[in-house]
């Protein structure tokens, strides 16, 4: 599970403007070209999602099977203006305890995770600040690619209709990134639905995004994945 640049335990780039999906599948591919491998099985998580969508969509694509986890051909401006609102803030805690409260409030919408995940969550979600408490563990510099405000939805047809691998759409239920009627649109064009090969699943009790943490939810993948 590879850390995108900028987050985790990945280098920070050099600045804020290189933070671009162009970065993001470059990163990806050159990653995927150094595991010496012919192709393999993507699963993403919203942003995650779109890079695995633009990966499978070029000519000779090393992606055998996608899953997008919450993400899709249109993408919701509101939810996205929420996702930038809270990245161009700048959070500290002062504890991890803190980081915990925290996230179970903002991430509600991951649905109903036990108290070993959220403390898993906040343990991987922050690191210290050199001042006695705690930041999350990203550069903060990607918020500003929401600096501009998102006004229109996200349209990626044009992606999705060069895909013509096996595709799984998973949704929360009450996600308001991914809407229904996306994922119902999805299901009928584009080069892997005119094949039979998209399918979708729709997780209940839970918004944006499934966290994929509980055993119901793994499994839902793994049999898609490992079934031929």
């Amino acid at each position: 599970m590879p850390d995108l640049p900028g987050r985790g335990r990945s280098e920070w780039l050099a600045s804020p403007a290189h933070y671009t999906d162009r970065a993001y599948v470059r990163a990806m591919s050159t990653l995927v070209a150094r595991l010496d491998v012919d192709q393999v099985d993507w699963v993403g998580t919203s942003l995650g999602g779109h890079i695995g969508m633009l990966m499978a969509s070029e000519s000779g694509t090393p992606v055998r099977r996608l899953v997008l986890n919450d993400f899709g051909a249109r993408v919701s401006a509101a939810a996205l203006r929420r996702i930038g609102g809270y990245l161009t803030r700048q959070w500290h805690f002062a504890s991890v305890d803190e980081v915990e409260t925290h996230l179970r409030e903002v991430h509600a919408p991951f649905g109903k995770l036990s108290d070993a995940h959220w403390r898993h969550l906040a343990q991987h979600s922050a690191v210290p600040d050199g001042k006695g408490g705690f930041r999350f563990h990203f550069d903060p510099g990607i918020g500003m690619r929401f600096s501009i405000p998102i006004l229109l939805d996200v349209i990626l047809w044009h992606v999705w209709d060069r895909i013509d691998c096996p595709v799984l759409i998973l949704r929360g239920e009450d996600s308001d990134l991914l809407s229904r009627s996306t994922v119902d649109a999805m299901l009928k064009r584009g080069s892997a639905a005119s094949d039979g090969r998209v399918t979708a699943f729709e997780f209940p009790d839970c918004g944006h995004a499934p966290a994929l943490m509980d055993e119901a939810q793994i499994a839902v993948i793994k049999n898609y994945l490992l079934t031929d």
